[in-house]
């Protein structure tokens, strides 16, 4: 059975991990660092030189710290000096999420950070998934301007997530994208699908063990393998 047309945005922090979403059939990329503390800004050195190896959309994390998301005045003028140096280095598209103390959005600043991106879309991250109503923060999102949602639907994982993440695509009226991200993986992508979703995000990564081990630090780190995006791509056809 042929599906409704969708599309793939791989998360990856290396050169070699864009390359390879982008062969198994990525059409966009979230570019951040430290993936294992939920990502954090990502050099533009590394934007630079992803761009030349690549030809797909390169979507950037602005966040300046690991931790929760609620920033004070300093990082907030930290994540528009980012904006303006990987803007410059040629993002395509920005990711960020604020919230206030109480967990509820933080229209104030998003809407700020919004406009000072200029032209540039910007997709709201999981922090959403933070806030103590995600049906009334879709709203608020989508009228800060930003151009979409990445959520896990409130829960560990996407899939686990699901009936709260079409809710929320109903609660958006076309007024915002929603896209499903979170432990989307080859093996459970069937069971997070959906036709009136338009867009999934996920990693594809595998384990890479290092050929110089140590004992002192955890030198093994992980790479998104064109296999892995691939299997979902396929599933395009049906």
């Amino acid at each position: 059975m042929q599906r409704e047309p969708y599309l793939i945005e791989v998360v990856a922090s290396t050169v070699h991990s864009c390359v390879e979403a982008e062969i198994g059939g990525a059409e966009r990329i979230e570019l951040c660092s430290a993936l294992g503390a939920a990502g954090i800004t990502p050099s533009s050195g590394l934007l630079e030189v992803v761009k030349r190896h690549i030809s797909i959309p390169v979507y950037v994390m602005i966040r300046p710290r690991e931790g929760d998301f609620t920033y004070s005045e300093s990082e907030i003028d930290v994540m528009k000096r980012e904006i303006d140096l990987l803007g410059a280095s040629g993002a395509d598209g920005f990711v960020f999420g604020i919230l206030k103390p109480d967990y509820t959005v933080d229209t104030e600043m998003t809407r700020q950070l919004v406009t000072y991106c200029g032209t540039i879309p910007v997709t709201f991250h999981r922090a959403i998934d933070c806030s103590r109503n995600l049906i009334e923060s879709v709203k608020e999102i989508a009228a800060c301007g930003c151009e979409r949602i990445l959520t896990s639907g409130g829960k560990n994982s996407g899939p686990e997530g699901r009936e709260m993440i079409l809710a929320m695509h109903e609660a958006a009226e076309g007024k915002i994208l929603i896209m499903p991200g979170g432990g989307v993986k080859p093996e459970t992508f069937d069971e997070m699908y959906h036709p009136a979703i338009k867009e999934y995000h996920l990693s594809g990564r595998k384990p890479k063990p290092s050929p110089t081990p140590s004992t002192l630090f955890d030198m093994d780190w992980a790479e998104t393998s064109r296999e892995a995006i691939a299997r979902v791509a396929f599933r395009k056809q049906g």
